[in-house]
């Protein structure tokens, strides 16, 4: 249809036209679209508890117990002060061996519960060994070791880089808990309340009992 008056379309009746013919985009109702919202957020949330919750199971397992003490290969280390030394020299002692870094979380988080266990228990019978395997060495451990307020524990670094392939580490933090005559007799892989006192027991219990079956292979 043309004006009249200017011989152009009516741009009205145009707009009108194709207004009719034209099939709108279905719209999704208010209330849907709020459903749909609150299914996505509840499904994140139960995801975060449940990842969540393993964590805390993680942490709440217990150290595994060997069926029998196992050989560990030779593992030199050095002190805070660069001397180098092994485990033999923890001979003697009951020994929980825990290899970190001051860059992973979870060692972080259970390092003070690693300080407040060997407040505890340590002495001529027990040690905690908390092994770094910082790059940086003493020169990372011992800030970090001020910064939190550990107190108790020594730092000890893996200067020989042997941790990781003598212990057959699968990450970090990994725990072993070493009997007398320097044999594996548990391990732990990820972190722990140390200081609770159901794995105090447990370790009292071992400086009671110490092992005294025959050795198997590190490998076995």
């Amino acid at each position: 249809m043309k004006d009249t008056g200017t011989g152009a379309p009516d741009t009205a009746a145009v707009g009108t036209a194709h207004a009719a013919g034209a099939t709108p985009a279905p719209a999704i109702p208010r209330r849907k679209a709020l459903l749909v919202l609150a299914g996505v957020v509840g499904l994140a949330a139960a995801w975060q508890l449940r990842n969540r919750m393993a964590a805390a199971d993680r942490e709440a397992a217990p150290l595994v117990l060997h069926p029998r003490p196992r050989e560990l290969p030779p593992l030199r280390f050095a002190d805070g002060t660069g001397t180098a030394t092994n485990l033999s020299a923890f001979r003697g002692r009951v020994v929980l061996l825990n290899v970190w870094a001051t860059w992973c979380p979870p060692c972080v988080k259970e390092m003070p519960t690693l300080d407040r266990l060997q407040a505890a228990l340590g002495g001529p019978e027990f040690e905690v060994v908390a092994l770094s395997i910082d790059e940086a060495g003493a020169a990372a451990v011992q800030p970090f070791f001020a910064r939190l307020g550990i107190a108790h524990l020594h730092p000890y670094v893996d200067t020989f880089g042997e941790s990781s392939s003598n212990l057959v580490a699968a990450g970090i933090p990994l725990t072993l808990l070493i009997d007398r005559d320097g044999r594996e007799i548990a391990r732990k892989l990820g972190p722990a309340e140390w200081d609770q006192p159901a794995m105090v027991q447990s370790i009292r219990e071992h400086l009671r009992s110490p092992a005294a079956a025959p050795a198997q292979g590190a490998g076995a």
